[in-house]
């Protein structure tokens, strides 16, 4: 086949793995540790823990199960209700259904996509036990003022970063910023294990409480008499992904970085655009822009952003739909979540918002092709 002639093609967000990720799997399969014993497990809940300025670290197999850990670790249960943003992946409020509670939604704010503030006390009832953020895409919270709240009602604030590796809001890091915090490790994570999670905390009780519930409940001194006291699950990750994880954080700040300059483009390349809108970053916060997120605003192009993502697939460019709202869920329906009221800003997100390509190792020349496929669509 001529390769000129080749289609070109750009991944929505493809895998980036440039350090020492074959070195250290080819190790842990050379000595034998490929199960979730082994010192690259140790090794990177080390190195990721002192990435985000906390002192511990417990690696899971994914980054729901790290949503899980955490609710389980500050005592989440049957007949409590947390608040999650309406506007997040599902990970988020299934993590809740799987404690026995409840997850309560609250709409997006309209200039950030992150949980509106001001919509959260409203929604705080006596059954209301934590605030789960999400720092959505990458771009960090008000923390301040979630933690306000939290202060005045006597609630946990867990925070799900699983998009926000090296996020920073007021000079913290995205991991310090909570009672607990959770985080993804997937394919299409600014880093990656594969699959794999982390949940971290300052809390040396919380963290105790994760390592022991993420592996059955088996005592964390002593021998193993195999009693165990309460139910415990199977969460352990491997020491082959630990292993790609490792690497992966030995190079975190150069992969945010290259999310920071694609972002950076992205805006450049369409800020003559009033069609296409991006959320806004607070002053005070580091967005690291996990996914280059945008909406078309109907009112101002007469093509809508399906007709945009079928042109951008017909010339090789990979996109997604953004996030259902939860009120919307089927699942959280049947799992007896109140899903009724309005979520406008929800739900303009969903009708209008595609991501573009988003992976670190995107070229300026992938970035300035994708934006002309756009301009084709938006303003012919």
């Amino acid at each position: 086949m001529d390769k000129r002639n080749a289609k070109r093609t750009i991944p929505v967000c493809q895998p980036f793995l440039d350090g020492d990720e074959l070195s250290y799997v080819t190790e842990a399969l050379n000595t034998g540790w490929i199960s979730s014993s082994g010192e690259y497990v140790t090794a990177f809940e080390e190195k990721f823990a002192e990435y985000c300025a906390v002192r511990y670290g417990v690696a899971v197999c994914n980054g729901t199960v790290a949503i899980h850990l955490a609710l389980v670790a500050v005592g989440i249960g049957p007949g409590d209700e947390v608040i999650i943003p309406d506007f997040t992946m599902i990970a988020t409020a299934v993590a809740v259904i799987y404690t026995g509670a409840k997850p309560v939604f609250v709409d997006a704010d309209a200039s950030t996509w992150n949980i509106d503030i001001s919509k959260i006390e409203a929604a705080i009832t006596s059954r209301t036990k934590a605030i789960m953020p999400v720092s959505l895409f990458g771009n960090p919270c008000d923390m301040d003022h979630i933690h306000t709240i939290a202060r005045q009602h006597g609630l946990k604030v867990i925070e799900d970063a699983a998009e926000s590796h090296g996020a920073e809001y007021k000079g913290k890091k995205v991991g310090s910023l909570a009672d607990v915090t959770a985080f993804s490790f997937f394919a299409n994570k600014i880093l990656t294990t594969g699959e794999g999670g982390m949940v971290v905390t300052d809390n040396k009780e919380l963290a105790d409480r994760c390592r022991y519930f993420k592996n059955l409940c088996f005592p964390l001194s002593g021998p193993r008499n195999y009693i165990h006291e309460d139910v415990g699950f199977n969460y352990r990750i491997s020491n082959l992904h630990a292993a790609i994880g490792l690497a992966q954080v030995e190079k975190a700040d150069a992969y945010r970085a290259m999310r920071i300059r694609n972002a950076a483009f992205y805006r450049e390349c369409l800020k003559d655009m009033p069609e296409i809108n991006f959320s806004k970053d607070m002053a005070d916060s580091l967005n690291v822009h996990w996914m280059n997120a945008i909406t078309i605003d109907p009112g101002k192009s007469g093509r809508g952003r399906d007709l945009l993502m079928e042109h951008l697939k017909s010339q090789g460019v990979e996109t997604r739909l953004l996030f259902v709202g939860m009120h919307h869920q089927p699942c959280l329906r049947k799992a007896g979540c109140d899903c009724q009221g309005d979520y406008p800003v929800t739900d303009y997100l969903t009708a209008n918002g595609l991501y573009l390509p988003s992976g670190s190792n995107l070229s300026e020349a992938d970035i300035q092709y994708v934006c002309e496929k756009i301009r084709e669509v938006v303003r012919a």
